[in-house]
């Protein structure tokens, strides 16, 4: 099992707005190759206790092989939509000190050709986070309707030609399979007319493609409403960000939450008088320059943070 090049983004940050205590009981939802998770288990005590979620099953076999002899750590096989009822399982509920979630792929996902998330790395058109449940990519492409294509990466990857992009998939599929990431990501380039510089022409069609694949918005809406659900008084929630269809899911779930509803005029009560439980910790945080020239994939992530205040 390789490790690749797993560097953790935002790194610091994250663990400063945790605000660890070093018995507390904290949650990285997202634990990856376990880079977050390390740090973290390094400010916690002998009474410290660290739950890691994963959906991945490579991940959660290196977590397993990695922190073995880790008696304050506990390893879970799910999607991080999943908080709340293993929460409760555990009897923990409202008891979680923080939460870190790190949304999107992988480095580890990404670097290995054979996971099919890589349009630079021809390997098998999968790109499931999870790779014992679901349909693969290449077998929604094989059957998706057109318009039901087109309106994928329109959503998701907010691309400008998606119509030249699944006509294209459509009429190549009529011929022969797609079963390779590098297959299709020649399709997707030879169907564009025009191509952005510094960036790949498939960048967005495998994008919307793997989060549909995955339902990640949707996984992310349901875990964001779960972590809070299980917070302590206290409690932070941090959320890593790496676009702008994340973001703004995070940005409004939490201005949400943290805001005192607007009232009708005429009741006795001013909103000013309503106590919110939720408030906002500073502004969004993003890459410092240092990180940046050691880890480039660092500069489009985003770290909001959201704390339990009652």
């Amino acid at each position: 099992m390789s490790d690749f090049n797993h560097q953790p983004v935002l790194l610091n940050e994250a663990l400063e707005s945790l605000n660890i205590q070093p018995s507390g009981t904290y949650i990285d939802a997202t634990f990856g190759r376990g880079g977050h998770s390390q740090a973290i288990l390094q400010k916690l005590g002998e009474k410290g206790r660290l739950i890691v979620f994963d959906q991945d099953p490579e991940a959660i076999a290196f977590a397993k092989q990695q922190f073995a002899d880790e008696p304050r750590l506990t390893v879970e096989h799910c999607n991080f939509n999943q908080v709340a009822s293993v929460v409760d399982q555990l009897g923990l509920t409202e008891k979680i000190d923080g939460v870190l979630m790190d949304l999107g792929v992988s480095s580890p996902q990404l670097d290995d050709a054979e996971r099919g998330f890589s349009f630079l790395r021809s390997g098998p058109l999968d790109m499931r986070m999870d790779t014992e449940q679901g349909v693969t990519a290449a077998q929604w492409l094989a059957r998706v309707k057109s318009d039901d294509l087109i309106n994928v990466l329109k959503k998701y990857g907010e691309e400008k030609f998606a119509k030249r992009i699944a006509t294209a998939i459509v009429e190549t599929r009529e011929q022969r399979e797609i079963t390779e990431t590098g297959d299709l990501a020649e399709i997707i380039s030879n169907a564009i007319p025009v191509k952005e510089k510094h960036k790949h022409p498939a960048t967005r069609s495998f994008q919307a493609i793997r989060i549909y694949v995955n339902q990640e918005l949707r996984a992310i809406e349901q875990g964001l409403k779960g972590s809070v659900s299980v917070l302590a008084k206290g409690g932070r929630l941090s959320v890593i960000s790496f676009h702008s269809l994340e973001d703004r899911i995070v940005k409004r779930f939490m201005r949400d939450i943290s805001s005192r509803p607007r009232l009708p005029a005429g009741l006795p009560v001013m909103e000013v008088d309503i106590d919110v439980p939720y408030r906002l910790v500073g502004k969004s945080v993003v890459a410092g320059r240092e990180e940046l020239k050691l880890n480039p994939r660092a500069r489009s992530a985003r770290l909001r943070v959201l704390e339990r205040r009652k």
